[in-house]
């Protein structure tokens, strides 16, 4: 039981890592656009997981949404990004966190309804 739980903790662990590498390995992203990007992975990652249920987002992953330039993040998303991130649950976190992308907005490949 022990060792399942450090597994899953070290795998968590892992995908936050690699995901911030993949977001943040582009300069450009916290260059060009306003905001914590950093701490808009390290508060939201898990609410963004391809597997899982959509899942209302903490306080904390909020306060960095609504201070974030989210159309701007969505212009540098790579494929790598959404081979490891769902998009859907993307824009579902913007617009439960009170700062929905307008519609049509494109993140990566993904077309906000």
């Amino acid at each position: 039981m022990a060792i399942a739980i450090f597994t899953t903790r070290v795998m968590f662990f892992a995908f936050l890592v690699c995901s911030v590498a993949l977001i943040l390995g582009n300069k450009s992203v916290s260059a060009q656009c306003q905001g914590d990007v950093q701490g808009l992975m390290k508060q939201c990652a898990r609410y963004v997981q391809k597997t899982g249920p959509k899942i209302q987002p903490s306080h904390g992953c909020c306060s960095v949404v609504k201070n974030v330039d989210l159309a701007c993040v969505c212009g540098h998303i790579t494929t790598e990004v959404e081979n490891i991130i769902s998009m859907e649950k993307a824009a579902f976190i913007a617009k439960a966190c009170g700062k929905p992308l307008t519609h049509g907005t494109r993140c990566g490949s993904y077309v906000v309804p």
